[in-house]
């Protein structure tokens, strides 16, 4: 497993997002779900305590797949989660939980993240607050 990537979703699990910071490159390119790309540390930093304030959430079931030469990383999680502010768009949060599998996908150059990409479902997420 790519340590880069590892320490990444061990700072994630923590709520630590100065070490998920330290696992970037100035220039990380982050490709959100249903989203803009965002650019740089800042912008990422920025995307953080947006979804801290909305959403308590902890990746379970976690596999890294690497690609030869350490440039590439891939995972497939479990989100758990906790909707806890409504977020612009979305329906009303009053604390339901969701259980959500999804993917990110890594650049890596020097030991640090240059592209971060997640997937999820939308929908899936949407009807189970929604029922929720």
């Amino acid at each position: 497993m790519n340590q880069t990537v590892k320490t990444y979703f061990e700072a994630f699990n923590a709520g630590d997002v100065a070490g998920m910071l330290a696992c970037l490159s100035d220039d990380v390119a982050h490709h959100v779900n249903e989203g803009q790309v965002r650019v740089g540390k800042e912008k990422f930093a920025d995307f953080c305590a947006h979804m801290n304030r909305c959403y308590r959430e902890h990746l379970t079931d976690i596999v890294v797949f690497e690609a030869k030469g350490g440039t590439r990383a891939a995972a497939e999680f479990i989100v758990n989660g906790t909707y806890l502010e409504t977020d612009d768009g979305l329906p009303e949060a009053h604390g339901q939980s969701y259980r959500l599998p999804a993917g990110s996908f890594f650049d890596l150059d020097g030991g640090k993240i240059t592209r971060v990409t997640t997937f999820y479902n939308l929908a899936d997420w949407t009807r189970q607050v929604a029922n929720g």
